[in-house]
């Protein structure tokens, strides 16, 4: 993290088909080797995979599945008197929302399906529903905060 003045937030265009930021970023995790028509592609078949399976419309069952991975807390390392102590802290709304994009793309990619299109659906009716690994995640987070609450007080 730089001293001098604070990173610029660069801002993302809404994605031309739902008009969703947050979309575009998933789309921008997805994507590898800046192959962003591929990750488009493979978020088109998986929502149309996703209406046909629940019958309710794919964007609804995103926002739900990021809404309902985004932890709340986390644990950060803080040394005080030469000890290093895991202190609960509250995860900030941009945080929140990219470590829950971050979670839900590292669950796609260690699940044991055949295609990326049906690993994403599957993963995001999962997570829709609560349940899956990346709502495991985020209740191993939950988790570890609530075992390091005593040390709440070490908070800057």
């Amino acid at each position: 993290m730089s001293r001098r003045r604070k990173a610029e937030i660069r801002q993302v265009l809404p994605d031309p088909v739902h008009g969703s930021k947050v979309l575009t970023k998933f789309t921008n995790a997805i994507m590898l080797d800046g192959k962003k028509s591929v990750a488009e592609t493979i978020i088109n078949k998986s929502f149309t995979n996703i209406q046909s399976k629940t019958g309710e419309p794919p964007m609804n069952v995103f926002n739900k599945a990021i809404e309902n991975v985004r932890p709340l807390v986390e644990v950060r390392s803080r040394r005080v008197g030469g000890a290093t102590y895991q202190v609960p802290v509250e995860v900030k709304s941009n945080r929140s929302q990219a470590l829950a994009i971050r979670w839900i793309v590292n669950a796609i990619r260690n699940r044991k399906e055949k295609s990326l299109v049906d690993k994403l659906s599957s993963e995001l009716m999962d997570a829709a529903g609560n349940k899956g690994s990346a709502i495991k995640k985020r209740e191993d987070t939950h988790k570890m905060a609530e075992a390091n609450k005593a040390f709440a007080h070490f908070r800057w």
